[in-house]
């Protein structure tokens, strides 16, 4: 009989692309139920409610909450609540970013994937600029449809492509990937140390949280792996998944205790 560990059923949440698939869709749900409130008519100030409406006070003074113009109030809310929507659009972007789209952009087969992704991007920048110094609420509207409509292609394109993509790459680099992306929501940071003691970890998840340390890498980067043997199948791993791509240092050769520098060089390699 066959080891199924590796083994997943589409369409069910033991596929690492399916619930993949909920945590981006649950992202993007959510910002899309940010950028409705932007869309949809804000309420606008009352002149006044009850008796004193438009009276006065005791004094025959003006209520002062009917001095303000509904222009002005309306400016408020824009200000306010577009804050709010572009700090959260742009974390999930430095989110993506950093993480699914790092990983994906220095392998062969998805490269060209993440180039399109990117210039996409650029685009969706200059329209979150646009919203976030909207100065009215048509204008903080008509931003944010943009916003949306970019941001609808960005999700088809990640879940439906990216996602697939990454789940294809040696080293089942996906799960961590997606719990990165999670933690830089989550307003946390990555792990970025220069060494990783896999001696501890579970065996079954050591690849795949050194491909995403990996994968976090800048050009020149490197990061030392330990471990209690020679890990001679991590490193076909890397041969498959990033050719020419990455380097590979013995830094202590056991018995007990194996050290590996592991970097991205700067240069691209030819394909």
């Amino acid at each position: 009989m066959t080891q199924s560990s590796g083994v997943f059923i589409q369409s069910t949440q033991t596929d690492p692309v399916v619930r993949a698939g909920a945590v981006i869709r649950t992202e993007y749900e959510r910002l899309h139920a940010l950028l409705t409130t932007l869309v949809e008519p804000q309420p606008t100030a009352v002149a006044g409610d009850g008796e004193g409406s438009g009276t006065g006070d005791a004094e025959g003074a003006p209520d002062r909450a009917t001095t303000a113009s509904p222009a002005s109030a309306s400016a408020s809310v824009t200000t306010t609540a577009t804050t709010g929507v572009v700090g959260e659009i742009r974390r999930h972007l430095t989110a993506s970013a950093e993480t699914l789209h790092a990983a994906a952009a220095h392998a062969p087969e998805s490269r060209l994937l993440v180039s399109a992704l990117r210039i996409a991007r650029s685009a969706l920048d200059r329209h979150v600029d646009a919203l976030d110094a909207a100065g009215d609420s048509a204008s903080a509207t008509a931003a944010a449809q943009r916003v949306e409509a970019v941001l609808s292609v960005h999700r088809a394109v990640e879940e439906d492509v990216l996602l697939p993509a990454l789940a294809a790459l040696p080293g089942g680099v996906l799960p961590p990937l997606v719990a990165d992306y999670e933690t830089l929501l989550r307003g946390g940071s990555l792990d970025t140390s220069a060494v990783i003691d896999v001696r501890p970890v579970p065996r079954e998840q050591r690849h795949p949280l050194v491909f995403a340390r990996y994968a976090r890498l800048t050009p020149g980067g490197t990061f030392t792996l330990v471990n209690n043997h020679d890990p001679k199948p991590l490193h076909k791993q890397f041969e498959a998944a990033h050719p020419g791509a990455y380097t590979w240092d013995y830094v202590e050769r056991g018995p007990a205790k194996w050290q590996i520098r592991i970097g991205r060089p700067t240069h691209r390699p030819c394909t």
